[in-house]
């Protein structure tokens, strides 16, 4: 089930063709190439959790940063250490 303040909420559902066929879920979710409205330059110990709450006051929103920075979406601490120095795009918060 899906919460009503979910990210996936508007995402095409996906249902097999026939019986037998893969299993009924929710397709990728669209998304848009997002311009930052600001930069960030990335600090040793910087996370994502914690840049979301600096920039829009809620540590659950990484996502925006992430969407807007594909690059990172298989780095973990050690990796976002190792690109100190780099900058990172900061989306709006879509208000």
């Amino acid at each position: 089930m899906i919460d009503n303040r979910s990210r996936y909420l508007e995402a095409r559902r996906y249902l097999p063709a026939a019986e037998g066929e893969g299993f009924a879920g929710i397709r990728p979710r669209e998304i848009a190439t997002l311009e930052g409205v600001l930069e960030h330059v990335l600090q040793r110990g910087d996370r994502l959790d914690l840049l979301a709450r600096e920039y829009y006051g809620d540590a659950h929103l990484w996502w925006r940063i992430l969407d807007a920075n594909p690059h990172l979406f298989f780095a973990g601490a050690a990796e976002l250490d190792a690109l100190a120095g780099q900058v990172l795009l900061i989306p709006g918060d879509g208000r």
